[in-house]
């Protein structure tokens, strides 16, 4: 089992933090390997989930409050491997890293290799294959991103896909958000977009895009009669889907509004589709 191995540290120029210093995604993604490099996982709650999935930290730096909890998940992660784990005050740590952490406690995380598309729709519901399917397209706020996830975990979405300029999932505030639950979806990046739905058609899904089109159907029409996998593919901030993922998709769906609203935030408008096209239980 892994052994933390406790570092003392009282100021935020300690050259051995520089992990947490600076935590841009570029920073993080350069930091090591460019094909893995590191993420930052905030909070107690999300390193608990992040380790449960098979993730490898790489360090911890926590307020001192925080380390019994730390200790005891590290207890559990196999291997003989010691991780350091740097213990500061809270006021220490805001300097090291410029905010607030979120219940006392970052971990620096090699970056998983992700795995294919085929492999994470073949994999999901415990190697039965995914039902469902979300796809984000482009999304910029990594608050969207992180709720889209959360949501998707909540209301059974068995994978996530991401287009290649989508926002990473693995940024700290997308993790955050999540609850962890990035950890939880099988997850990948479709490459290239929209030339990917050509994967999800071969494992049978019909994609579905959410968009204001003149043609879009209402989404009780497809609840109505909603095929047995289904992919979701939802837009990004403000502009919404591009005009050549749509005319790639199989249907256009819209939510129905009221009150003279034509469209909602992107992440409540993934909440909705999941839950109204959510496999019976």
């Amino acid at each position: 089992m892994a052994r933390p191995d406790l570092r003392p540290v009282t100021g935020s120029d300690d050259p051995r933090l520089a992990d947490y210093v600076s935590l841009t995604d570029v920073a993080l993604r350069t930091r090591l390997e460019p094909a893995q490099g590191l993420y930052v996982a905030e909070s107690s709650t999300v390193l608990g989930r992040a380790l449960r999935a098979g993730h490898r930290p790489r360090s911890v730096l926590l307020a001192p409050r925080w380390l019994p909890d730390v200790e005891a998940m590290l207890a559990d992660v196999p291997g003989d491997d010691a991780v350091p784990v740097y213990v500061a005050d809270e006021p220490v740590l805001e300097s090291i890293t410029g905010f607030h952490v979120h219940r006392g406690a970052l971990a620096a995380m090699h970056r998983p290799v992700l795995p294919s598309v085929a492999d994470v729709l073949a994999g999901a519901r415990g190697g039965a294959g995914a039902r469902r399917v979300a796809v984000l397209e482009d999304l910029v706020d990594h608050t969207n991103v992180g709720a889209a996830f959360r949501s998707a975990a909540a209301l059974g979405v068995d994978a996530v896909l991401v287009t290649p300029r989508c926002a990473d999932p693995l940024y700290r505030r997308s993790v955050r958000v999540s609850m962890g639950t990035v950890f939880q979806v099988p997850w990948t990046r479709v490459d290239p977009w929209p030339g990917g739905m050509d994967a999800l058609r071969a494992a049978g899904f019909v994609v579905a895009s959410l968009a204001l089109s003149d043609d879009a159907v209402d989404l009780d029409a497809l609840v109505a009669d909603v095929p047995e996998r289904l992919a979701l593919v939802l837009g990004a901030e403000g502009d919404g889907l591009k005009p050549a993922t749509v005319a790639a998709g199989d249907l256009t769906v819209r939510i129905p509004m009221a009150g003279g609203v034509d469209s909602l935030n992107v992440a409540a408008a993934a909440a909705v589709a999941f839950w109204a096209t959510r496999v019976p239980a």
